[in-house]
């Protein structure tokens, strides 16, 4: 087997800010594996908040035997952005190589369109309502939020978007203080879910405080190791491929979490499309849907996702699976 790596740049649409900082581009690596005549492909958005790189997931993968197997890929490579590119592109190859849809391959029905988060940059909360009446008519928002002054920044979307299910992300930004006292007022305004309040790891202040509205892991929950240090503090978890490195361990963690009790939401990097096209499969059903990478960009791949007023649909066999 043959395997390729290469760096690809989109130009986001505008700015996009969270309580880390903001970008102007996404930049992610593209992997392609060819066996026997076919190529498969996809795509990682290395995070330095897992402490990864560019050059530190390229190295990963091209380290990788070229005897490989999607079996053993799971045991040569952690969870994370490297393993998640590989994985998915050999589940490309694999629907390639048999001429069959990847639904058909893993023996489940079709992927249905599924709504999608439109994710609102962290901003003053001036600019916030403008990006928020700007997308009044999509029917669920995320806000990015993560300072201790969020309030005004809730208030201003709430009146920008009187009409759409909000969702809020801080990013690890919050305390255990910040929390409870900001947790009424989400409550007031509406708000169906709040992801990752605090900082993973330093998160036990979530057993022991209220919880009026479902709390989400997603920087504290990477693969299905990370459920039993969620039990009594969250209610969802949040899987991404970049975190459990790739579809293979995503399908395993979706379905443990669900036999434990947990609701599930899908999320994404800011990436391109043929990094949410695996992601697809695994959000149907889900609570929470948040695959809105393509929206955010100014370029996308060729033969990008559709989305359209019932969601986001399953890829185009010349995208992905």
């Amino acid at each position: 087997m043959d395997i390729q790596v290469t760096r690809d740049v989109f130009q986001l649409a505008q700015v996009f800010t969270i309580s880390r900082g903001s970008r102007t581009q996404a930049e992610v690596l593209t992997v392609r594996v060819a066996d026997g005549g076919h190529v498969g492909v996809g795509e990682c958005v290395p995070y330095a908040r897992y402490v990864e790189s560019l050059d530190s997931v390229t190295a990963e993968i091209m380290g990788l035997p070229r005897d490989l197997t999607r079996d053993a890929l799971q045991d040569l490579l952690p969870a994370g952005a490297a393993r998640n590119a590989v994985d998915c592109a050999m589940w490309d190859l694999a629907a390639k190589q048999s001429g069959k849809r990847i639904w058909d391959l893993l023996g489940v029905a079709a992927p249905r369109p599924e709504i999608t988060a439109y994710t609102l940059s962290l901003d003053t909360p001036e600019k916030m309502q403008v990006q928020a009446a700007q997308n009044a008519h999509r029917p669920l928002l995320k806000i990015k939020l993560g300072t201790p002054d969020d309030m005004a920044r809730l208030e201003a979307v709430r009146r920008g978007a009187p009409a759409s299910r909000i969702i809020v992300d801080a990013n690890e930004g919050w305390t255990a203080e910040v929390y409870a006292d900001l947790a009424p007022h989400l409550l007031r305004l509406g708000v169906q879910m709040v992801e990752q309040p605090l900082p993973a790891g330093d998160d036990d202040m979530l057993a022991e405080i209220a919880r009026p509205l479902p709390v989400c892991a997603d920087e504290a929950c990477h693969d299905r190791t990370s459920l039993p240090k969620l039990k009594g503090k969250y209610d969802m978890v949040n899987i991404k491929l970049d975190k459990t490195g790739g579809l293979t361990e995503a399908l395993a963690l979706k379905e443990d979490a669900i036999a434990q009790g947990y609701d599930v939401m899908v999320g994404c990097m800011v990436g391109s499309s043929l990094a949410m096209a695996p992601a697809v499969l695994l959000a149907q059903g889900v609570a929470f849907t948040d695959l809105d990478g393509p929206l955010l960009l100014a370029e996308d791949r060729d033969e990008p996702l559709k989305f359209d007023d019932a969601g986001v649909h399953a890829p185009a066999a010349a995208l992905w699976g």
